[in-house]
């Protein structure tokens, strides 16, 4: 054998030896932590993962029983990460969760980016009408001109409606479909059997169009590679299928059909098991329950205040990083050499003209394909302050020049230098002109921060998000999110006036006027 063909063999034998650690360095890794952690997005709500709304802080869920199954096998426990359900994958990609498990379809273009485990779960697509409109009977009639069927984002229902060529519209979550169905912005809505039992078929104003459709089915989403864990999850899926143990939990939840049972090898697909779960549920969504009533309003304010806690944080740092980074941006561009502030009037307009959106996406997900993992709140602080200290810059360039020129040829002729006449006399009456901008935009972006959710923050509209299906008290949750996002406010604008005052008073006080 010739040298290079042994240096050839060689190099493979690494290779292969290389990647069998790494795919055994997957599961010690989970192992080593004590903790499975799955990513899932509680806002999708129930039968999947979601806020107890009898226990805010507690998650309930058929996939929450089948994680914390799964991890009893592996020996660790079982732990739920915020994640954004459009954005499971590319979140499982960038290494923030070790499985993705929260109703993920198993398709040919996410195979391409992720490996799956064997299906858990199957179900058909069912699709919804109004009973006023006796018009939708079926699918069929979906395709008539002016149609719009409404399904969720990313799901095997999208791409079956577009492979149809039908009018459809999409949704992040999959209770807000059915409530414009009811309202009428919507003929239809497609979504498979398991949602559909949950939110479509217990309301009165809905009925069922036609028969079930189709095959789904739901699998954990792993990380290219890594095939020990994969492994051993598919094992534990296994014994859990042969044992009754999957079984068990979609009976609980009312999920056990005929397309499951084949998917199980199950000899008995009976299907009319008690479902205490689902039941539970639906009486806490419709009220009777205490889920949705007043005196449920102060343990949801919990989940709330804390998600303003976030919000506020978030807030605080964005905002600094918005404001002296503004300012530095106002004075190379009134200031500094020709070429810092062309380079700074480059940043502004390119930040002004693109969306916050992308720009957080660009930072989280991004940067990680380069090598650079933010921390979730680290990239939505740093997103919302390089996006505002464009128009921070902008407020600080109106003040700064509205400093009439003798002020800074006075400081000069006193003896100060270019850079103390800035420090001491332009920039801090340039401050006070600015106030009321950088409150107003302080406000805005206490606001915008909901934006964040996208990037596995939980702030308070996405704390609100979560509740407020489960718990069927949308108006009622939603005023007391409302009331914290004006009560906040209210609190910077008064603080804002009040500053105003002060300065303005000594700044009369200093012209030999008298203070108001």
């Amino acid at each position: 054998m010739s040298t290079n063909s042994s240096r050839l063999f060689a190099t493979l034998a690494l290779a292969v030896a290389a990647s069998r650690t790494a795919a055994a360095d997957d599961l010690a890794r989970v192992r080593g932590a004590g903790v499975l952690r799955f990513g899932a997005d509680a806002e999708g709500g129930a039968p999947f993962v979601y806020e107890d709304p009898r226990e805010p802080g507690r998650l309930k869920g058929f996939e929450v029983e089948i994680a914390e199954l799964l991890a009893a096998r592996l020996g660790v426990r079982a732990e739920m990460k915020q994640h954004n359900w459009a954005e499971l994958v590319p979140g499982l990609v960038r290494g923030d969760f070790d499985v993705a498990l929260n109703g993920l379809e198993i398709t040919d273009y996410r195979e391409r980016e992720i490996d799956f485990s064997r299906a858990y779960y199957a179900c058909p697509l069912r699709l919804m009408a109004r009973r006023s409109d006796p018009s939708v009977a079926g699918f069929d009639d979906c395709r008539a001109r002016g149609r719009v069927v409404g399904t969720l984002r990313e799901s095997y229902a999208q791409r079956f409606l577009e492979a149809e060529g039908i009018d459809f519209r999409t949704y992040d979550d999959q209770v807000t479909p059915y409530l414009d169905l009811e309202a009428g912005r919507l003929d239809a809505v497609l979504m498979e059997e398991s949602i559909a039992l949950y939110y479509g078929a217990p309301r009165p104003a809905l009925r069922a169009a036609g028969p079930i459709f189709g095959e789904l089915r739901y699998g954990i989403g792993f990380r290219k590679g890594e095939t020990a864990l994969k492994g051993e999850i598919d094992a534990a899926l296994d014994a859990a299928a042969r044992d009754g143990s999957l079984r068990a939990i979609y009976e609980r939840w009312g999920l056990f059909n005929p397309l499951v049972a084949r998917l199980l090898g199950d000899p008995s697909p009976d299907t009319d098991a008690p479902a205490p779960s689902r039941d539970e549920f639906l009486e806490i969504a419709s009220g009777d329950g205490g889920g949705g009533g007043g005196g449920r309003l102060l343990s949801y304010a919990a989940l709330l205040l804390g998600g303003t806690a976030v919000t506020i944080a978030l807030t605080a740092c964005g905002m600094a990083l918005a404001m002296a980074l503004g300012l530095g941006l106002a004075l190379l561009r009134l200031y500094g050499p020709a070429a810092a502030g062309k380079a700074a009037v480059a940043y502004i307009e390119v930040v002004r003209g693109t969306p916050l959106l992308i720009q957080l996406l660009l930072l989280y997900y991004g940067l990680a394909q380069l090598g650079l993992k933010l921390p979730a709140f680290a990239a939505g602080a740093l997103g919302l302050g390089l996006n505002y200290a464009a128009s921070e810059a902008e407020n600080y360039r109106s003040g700064l020049q509205s400093v009439p020129r003798g002020q800074t040829e006075a400081a000069l002729s006193l003896g100060l230098t270019p850079l103390q006449s800035l420090r001491h006399v332009v920039v801090p009456q340039a401050v006070r002109v600015v106030i009321p901008s950088l409150t107003n935009d302080l406000i805005a972006m206490f606001k915008d921060s909901s934006i964040v959710s996208v990037i596995a923050i939980v702030e308070l509209t996405k704390a609100y998000q979560m509740l407020a299906p489960v718990s069927g008290n949308y108006f009622g949750i939603g005023l007391v999110a409302a009331a914290i996002y004006f009560s906040i406010g209210a609190l910077v604008a008064f603080g804002s006036r009040a500053l105003e005052r002060r300065l303005g008073a000594g700044w009369r006080a200093a012209r030999g006027a008298t203070p108001a």
